[in-house]
């Protein structure tokens, strides 16, 4: 689920900064700049882990800041395909089940990828597996909004996204963002036996 990733950067700190410790400001500006960010084809951002090298430090004219290439590893949060992760439903709709680890909210599990078979509930608002129990009979095993989910991870999608022009027309701005998606968003599935929401299995 967490992989490091080495990486570089020019790290601009500012004269205020200058009474830390050289690493605690790198360390410092790398988190802000970094945590909580999407890099394309790389993953979201956690932490800082280590340090691996610093070079020179250069002040330029008309900037009192200084200027530091940094070789640095970062923790990244980036699932593995066909990994098995446990999480929460944050809410369902007609595309599916939406599903939250805390820190990471843009995972959906498509209708077709949940037990078979489920209808979408409207309602309640929640997806509904139709469990056969063997003797003819269904019965309805809803997948409530909180609940604790196992999953398995099958698909990601890196979407670039361009900056808003603060100076264009009001009308297209309010146009961007209506369509506004994540950067990073992942597919799972829970179509098959042991996946789904745990209290289904728990006397199995």
């Amino acid at each position: 689920m967490f992989v490091l990733t080495e990486m570089k950067d020019t790290v601009r700190i500012p004269p205020w900064k200058f009474k830390k410790k050289l690493n605690d400001a790198i360390a410092d500006e790398l988190n802000r700049k970094l945590s909580n960010k999407v890099y394309l084809h790389v993953g979201l951002c956690i932490a800082l882990s280590d340090i691996v090298k610093i070079e020179e430090s250069y002040i330029f004219p008309g900037d009192g800041a200084s200027h530091t290439k940094v070789h640095f590893r970062f923790i990244i949060f980036r699932p593995f395909m066909e990994e098995i992760l446990i999480g929460k439903i944050r809410s369902c709709d007609m595309d599916g089940v939406h599903v939250t680890l805390g820190f990471f909210e843009d995972i959906v599990i498509p209708p077709h990828k949940l037990q078979y078979p489920s209808r979408f509930d409207q309602t309640e608002q929640v997806w509904v597996w139709e469990y056969d129990t063997g003797s003819g009979e269904k019965h309805d095993l809803f997948m409530d909004v909180g609940e604790i989910i196992r999953f398995r991870v099958v698909k990601e999608t890196f979407t670039e996204s361009l900056p808003n022009n603060p100076h264009g027309p009001k009308e297209a701005t309010e146009k961007s963002e209506s369509k506004s998606v994540s950067p990073y968003t992942l597919e799972a599935a829970i179509d098959e036996p042991g996946l789904g929401l745990l209290s289904w299995w728990e006397n199995a």
